[in-house]
Order: structure tokens, then sequence, then C-alpha cells
């Protein structure tokens, strides 16, 4: 079978029998085969870049490889765990089970705080991030922002090694700094409370009862610490808000994702909290309300 032949077949079975989840819009059964291609080829990529790279001639072994990705892939086990690699605002990172694998849907939470950094002066920002998982917002920001020194925390031991190899290669080490522990507790022999210019967050956020609905894919590969936000779903949240202030400075930002329907609630309970001055959500490009930006007084 020639290779234009072998894409076509298997391309045609990925369509009939691949589920896609929507939070997950990069993925398609084209682009998944060609990320898997490429993997198999020893050129590991993220389904994204795979767009944009010519896929190669495959030997016997590498076919074989190849079938073996795919299904790896059908039988539910995410893509990005497969090739260990997922792209989050232009950058490839590394991702396995160990955090959360980045979504397209929270570069809306790493842009609208690349805004907000972008137009405050002076020759240095303090940025904290919490819940970094991948590193993928912190790395991103540091990224974005050459004056901004960010400190990144995961109550999850497994999930800062992750970020600490991605750090490692973008070669952002110097200006973010990993650590773990519950929230901002991390931080708090660091000398930095009430001098933060932004904490960013994208916590667990969906409720305890949702969970055993989610698609498996998600639910018996990605760690539940990562995506379980309590009864309501907002119980993170609401330490986070009462403990920021601790931390950001007059006219500083709390910058945090939401997820659907919750958006609301949250502006209105920052809102009643004196430490804030103001609050507003920012919505996708559906019209829904999924980041929260709250201003210190």
């Amino acid at each position: 079978m020639n290779q234009a032949t072998l894409f076509e077949s298997l391309l045609e079975e990925l369509s009939g029998k691949l589920e896609l989840l929507p939070d997950k819009p990069e993925e398609t059964p084209e682009s998944t085969l060609r990320a898997l291609w490429l993997l198999a080829s020893g050129k590991p990529v993220s389904v994204e870049s795979a767009k944009a790279v010519e896929l190669p001639e495959l030997d016997r072994q590498q076919m074989e490889n190849l079938r073996q990705h795919i299904r790896q892939r059908l039988d539910g086990t995410p893509l990005a765990h497969i090739s260990g690699r997922q792209a989050f605002m232009g950058m490839e990172l590394l991702a396995g089970p160990e955090a959360l694998i980045p979504r397209k849907e929270t570069e809306l939470l790493a842009a609208s705080a690349i805004d907000i950094l972008l137009q405050q002066t002076g020759d240095a920002l303090k940025v904290i991030d919490v819940c970094t998982g991948a590193g993928n917002v912190a790395l991103a920001i540091a990224h974005a922002v050459q004056k901004a020194r960010v400190f990144a925390s995961d109550l999850s031991a497994e999930a800062v090694q992750l970020a600490r190899r991605n750090t490692a290669l973008h070669d952002l080490s110097e200006r973010v700094s990993l650590y773990t522990g519950d929230l901002l507790d991390p931080f708090r022999h660091l000398d930095i409370e009430g001098k933060v210019d932004m904490i960013t967050c994208n916590p667990p956020y969906i409720s305890s009862a949702k969970v055993p609905a989610m698609a498996s894919e998600i639910s018996e590969h990605e760690p539940e610490m990562a995506f379980n936000g309590g009864v309501f779903g907002i119980n993170l949240m609401r330490k986070l808000i009462a403990e920021a202030p601790d931390f950001i400075r007059g006219s500083g930002h709390l910058v945090f994702e939401v997820g659907l329907g919750q958006g609301p609630a949250m502006e209105k309970q920052i809102s009643k909290l004196p430490a804030y001055e103001s609050v507003q959500t920012i919505a996708d490009a559906d019209g829904n309300a999924r980041v929260v930006v709250a201003r210190v007084c």
C-alpha cells in the first residue's frame, strides 16, 4: 500500500470511529492522523503544529507504530498523551497525565492577563499563577511579557514537575519559579505579599455532581483534582477571591477562568468584598462569560 492510499484509508477509519470533544476544536480526524503520522516517524508535535508540517514517508515499522497509535486514540487515550505535545498560545508544550491538558478556551484567560500586563508601567512586574498545571498560562505570560517575573504553584507535585520541564524547554527558568502547594500558601515566605501585580488561575470548576457524566477521555485520563471543583464547582474560587488581596498591590488584578454560567455569580460575590474596587467578566466568541477580572483597591 502506498503512502497516499494508507493515509486515505486511515483517515476514513478515523472519520467513522473517532469521538471528538468540543473543548478541543483543533482536533479533527485529519489533524489527528497527521499528528500520529509524525509521531510514528519520530517527530512528535502538537496536533495544531501537525497541520503545517509535511508528512514524511514511513517505513514498515513506522506504519505499524502508526496503527498502534491510532488504536490507542480510538480506545480513548487523549491525543496529547499519545504525542506528548500540546500547543498553547503558539507555544509547543509537553503534555501528559500529570496535569490537565491545556485547552484552547484557556487562551482567553492568558490573552486577557497579557493584555492587562502589557499596559502596565515600570521596569518589572510580579505575577502569580496558581493551579498552574502544565505551566501553560505562566509560560505564556512570561513569553509575551518580557518584564514579568512569574511565580507558579500547583497542589500536585507531578504537575509541577511537568511545568518545570516545559519551563526548561522554553528557556524561561530564570523568570518562572515553580512551587508545590495549595494556592497561595507556597508564596507566603517569599516576601511578596502586597507586591504582586497580578494573580492568574485556571481553577477546577466542574461541580462534583457532573463529574461522573464527563467524557471518559477526561475522567479516566486527566487528574480529577484539576477539574473537580466541589459541590457547586466554585470551592477553590471562593478561597482564591478571599486570599488574593493579601498578595496583590493596590490597583493590581486577579484574573481567573470560570465555567459556563459561573461568571455572573463570581462577579456578584467579588463586588460585595471591600478589598476589590471593580470587577468585570470577559466573554468568549460565543458570548459566554469565561474570564473574571477583578481590580484590588
